[in-house]
C-alpha cells in the first residue's frame, strides 16, 4: 500500500494521483496555526483547510467516478476542511467509495482526538492509511498550540484541552497501527515553540507504530499569523533529528482539501462547477 500512496512514498509522489474530497465541514480542535476557508478568497489559496466548496457524499462519489477514468488514481482521501472523524459525511463517503471502487486505497487526515474510538468503523470501511497531525507530546507546549477542544460534547479550554490532545493522539496512532492501518505522522515545525521536540515526537510515533513522519513548515495564519516560518536550515535540522527514529517524507505540498492529481507532477483542484 505504501509504495503506491503519493503522500507516503517519495517515488509514488510523482507517479500516482490522489483525490481529496471536501466533505468534512466541522472541527473539534482549535489549532492556533489554522484558518479554515470555504469559497471566496480561498479559491486562490493553496494550503490545508481550504476548499472552493463542500460536497455531499453522493457528489464526492460522482467526482471519484470522473477522475478514476484517468487511470492513475490510486487514493481517495478526506482531509477537511474540518476534522474528518468529527463529521458523519466522512463515513458515508468512504462507504460509497469502498462499495463501488474497492481497488482504491481509502485514506484520511485527522487531528487524532477521535482516532482510537473510530478504529472499528475505519476498519469496517476498509481504510488503509491515516495521517495524524502530532505537533507535540508535551501538555505545556500543547497549551500554546490549541485554544480549545470538543470532547464528547464538552468544550475544553486551556490545560484541559491540551491534556486531551496529548492523551488522545499517540494512543490513536498505536491503535490504528495495531489494526493494520498504515500511519503517517505530520508535524508542523513552529520555531521557538515545538522545534526542540521533533525528535521526541518521531521517537514516540515510531514506538506507537507509525511508519513515516512528514515535518512541514508553519504557514503563518490565524493566531500564529505574526510568527515566522522555519528557515530551510531549521527544517533540514529537524528532519535530520527526527530521521534518527522514523523515515522522513520530504515532498509534501501542504495540499488543499479539494486537491486532485499527481502531487509532484500534475496537481490541481477539483472542478466543482
Amino acid at each position: 500500500m505504501q509504495n503506491i500512496h503519493p503522500c507516503f512514498s517519495e517515488q509514488a509522489h510523482v507517479r500516482y494521483a490522489r483525490i481529496h474530497l471536501p466533505v468534512a465541514r466541522d472541527c473539534n480542535l482549535g489549532c492556533n496555526y489554522c484558518e479554515r476557508l470555504i469559497g471566496g478568497a480561498s479559491y486562490h489559496s493553496y494550503r490545508p483547510a481550504v476548499c472552493e466548496r463542500l460536497v455531499s457524499p453522493a457528489e464526492a462519489l460522482s467526482l471519484v467516478r470522473i477522475y478514476a477514468t484517468r487511470g492513475d488514481l490510486k487514493v481517495a482521501g478526506i482531509a477537511g476542511p474540518g476534522e474528518p472523524l468529527y463529521n458523519e459525511p466522512t463515513y458515508e463517503t468512504l462507504r460509497l467509495i469502498r462499495r463501488l471502487f474497492p481497488e482504491l486505497l481509502l485514506c484520511l487526515s485527522t487531528n487524532g482526538l477521535l482516532l482510537s474510538k473510530s478504529i472499528p468503523r475505519l476498519r469496517d470501511l476498509g481504510v488503509s492509511t491515516v495521517t495524524v497531525t502530532v505537533n507535540t507530546i508535551n501538555t505545556n507546549t500543547a497549551r500554546k498550540l490549541y485554544s480549545h477542544a470538543t470532547i464528547d460534547g464538552r468544550l475544553l479550554k486551556g490545560e484541559a484541552a491540551a491534556d486531551a490532545v496529548v492523551k488522545s493522539q499517540m494512543p490513536g496512532v498505536a491503535r490504528a497501527a495495531d489494526a493494520g492501518i498504515l500511519v503517517k505522522v505530520n508535524t508542523i515545525l513552529i520555531p521557538d515553540i515545538n522545534a526542540p521536540e521533533v525528535g521526541l515526537i518521531a521517537h514516540a510515533a515510531r514506538d506507537a507504530g507509525a511508519c513515516i513522519q512528514n515535518i512541514i513548515p508553519l504557514i503563518p495564519l490565524g493566531r500564529f499569523g505574526s510568527l515566522r516560518p522555519p528557515s530551510c536550515f531549521e527544517l533540514w535540522k529537524a528532519r535530520q533529528d527526527a530521521g534518527r527514529f522514523l523515515d522522513q517524507f520530504t515532498r509534501c505540498r501542504q495540499c488543499r482539501a479539494d486537491s486532485v492529481g499527481v502531487p509532484g507532477h500534475l496537481d490541481s483542484t477539483l472542478e466543482l462547477s
